[in-house]
């Protein structure tokens, strides 16, 4: 569903609907600041005061691009939480001293959260995603700070960045899509927010009252689990330019190299998640299509109690974004795991429909990591095209193999 950039005025929020933007150029064709009553036209924080002249928010829109390398802002569907970064991108200042205070913001409304006051003075946040034409925004729905399965010390983190030899200090913060049901979000209780806010619940959202109600125990998440079915090449390969040229980095390095790919894939498992370790690489000659075994470790933190290990068997292919894993090395990997194992299939390429298929409706218990996947584990851990080379070329001097 799309609104075109002349009926935005007065238009209602809907769930991923786009509002597309103007033809004029500039500032002036940004549909939000025609959307929302007296928003901003710029930034990734547009905060708009209520009108009693208390200087207290009424509400809040949050943007995103989604694509920055050193803000991976990102969004589970199937959970409703999103993480959003803050406004501090620069050095030589405190990371709460940014123009739009958006930091400044962050910690108020957690401060609010994790406290016992009312959050009769929470701000509604609205969350919008650029979808890279032109000046258009897809709404992706109405937030809330926190979320239930995220503890209160960890839901806003200030994290250390480093950007061209300069260290600074931004926030990550985590926040969740509410579910707001069929009905969607009124311009009267917009107004009333900023307006009349002693009486902004009589338009707001069911969830939203729970919410203030309750506060993180009352909030109800949208969640979208998806509908699984066999993935395209192009889902499986789809990332941005600068995921493809890592990808084509890693291509490039190893494929004379097959066998050193095997130990760059399991430092892409490690940095996926940390809970993956023991990893013992295969000789050559005798992998029988494993080419890394390891372990998966699952507690609860506490050094009281044994983890839960589960093992695993790994396979490597360093194969060009024309070749796809085909069904002759998926069923390989197959037939090697043991009992109660599961596998790691790893590729700079794809899985070919085939042997995807096979995998899903059989239920075998295989980790496909495809292109897209691995581009996404080295944006979230900081590994771009500045440093890549010196990453993968770290991997291949401490390969260390079973005998």
């Amino acid at each position: 569903m799309k609104k075109s950039f002349d009926d935005l005025e007065g238009a209602d929020l809907i769930i991923d609907c786009i509002y597309e933007g103007g033809n004029q150029g500039g500032t002036r064709a940004d549909p939000l600041s025609k959307l929302f009553p007296k928003c901003g036209n710029l930034g990734g924080f547009r905060k708009v005061n209520r009108a009693d002249g208390s200087g207290k928010p009424a509400y809040v829109v949050l943007t995103t691009t989604m694509s920055e390398l050193e803000w991976p802002d990102y969004i589970d569907e199937e959970t409703g939480i999103f993480r959003y970064y803050g406004d501090n991108r620069k050095s030589g200042r405190r990371h709460t001293d940014t123009k739009p205070n958006g930091n400044k913001l962050l910690e108020h409304v957690f401060a609010m959260l994790n406290s016992n006051e009312s959050l009769e003075d929470m701000p509604p946040f609205f969350v919008f995603k650029s979808t890279g034409t032109g000046r258009d925004f897809k709404f992706l729905g109405l937030a809330a700070p926190g979320n239930p399965n995220i503890s209160p010390d960890r839901d806003l983190v200030a994290i250390w960045r480093t950007m061209e030899g300069n260290r600074f200090l931004n926030y990550e913060s985590y926040f969740t899509i509410l579910d707001t049901g069929t009905e969607p979000i009124t311009q009267d209780w917009l107004k009333s927010l900023i307006d009349n806010h002693e009486n902004n619940l009589r338009y707001a959202p069911l969830v939203w009252k729970n919410f203030i109600a309750k506060g993180r125990n009352g909030i109800q998440a949208l969640k979208a689990p998806r509908i699984h079915q066999v993935p395209s090449k192009n889902d499986q390969m789809n990332c941005d330019r600068e995921g493809e040229r890592c990808i084509e980095i890693i291509y490039n390095h190893y494929k004379e190299n097959p066998f050193g790919f095997e130990a760059c894939a399991t430092e892409l498992i490690k940095n996926m998640d940390t809970n993956f370790v023991k990893f013992e690489l295969t000789r050559p000659w005798r992998d029988g299509g494993r080419d890394a075994f390891g372990e998966y470790h699952i507690n609860s933190e506490s050094s009281a109690n044994y983890p839960l290990t589960i093992e695993f068997a790994l396979e490597a292919k360093c194969f060009s974004p024309d070749t796809g894993v085909g069904v002759k090395p998926m069923s390989r990997l197959i037939s090697r795991i043991k009992y109660r194992q599961f596998g790691i299939l790893v590729t700079t390429s794809y899985v070919s429909k085939q042997a995807y298929k096979e995998v899903h409706e059989d239920g075998h218990p295989i980790l496909i990591i495809t292109a897209s996947d691995i581009a996404s584990i080295l944006r979230s851990n900081g590994i771009t095209t500045n440093n890549i080379e010196e990453w993968l070329e770290n991997i291949d001097q401490n390969v260390t193999r079973l005998s």
